[in-house]
């Protein structure tokens, strides 16, 4: 799964996690086959880092600053993936059979704050 603009992204220095951000803008380098990645860094206060990156390096594969070894991870939201499980096709079979049940009962909020 490719990373792209507003994803979030962890990034690993010295194959530890150490900070998330999320990708504000990919825009093509001057030089072939290198883009200029605008990364807004998740810490107080905020930051934003400019990395120019190949390709396969946006994606995931490890590179070095300074000789520095880092790395960045798309971050997945569990929703997402829960997401992509109950869009997958189900047998007829493999579906649960509904319990009866009651009908859930409404509380107001306001007349709550009433009861107070």
């Amino acid at each position: 799964m490719a990373t792209t603009i507003h994803d979030l992204v962890c990034i690993h220095i010295e194959n530890k996690p150490a900070f998330f951000a999320r990708i504000e803008e990919i825009v093509p380098d001057v030089k072939l086959g290198w883009w200029k990645v605008s990364l807004l860094v998740l810490t107080s206060p905020l930051q934003v880092f400019s990395w120019i990156l190949e390709e396969n390096q946006i994606n995931g594969t490890p590179f070095t600053m300074g000789g520095t070894p880092i790395f960045l991870e798309k971050v997945v939201s569990p929703l997402e993936t829960t997401d992509l499980e109950s869009s997958l096709p189900v047998e007829e079979d493999d579906l649960p059979v509904p319990e009866k049940k009651e009908p859930a009962k409404v509380v107001s909020l306001v007349d709550r704050k009433k009861e107070k």
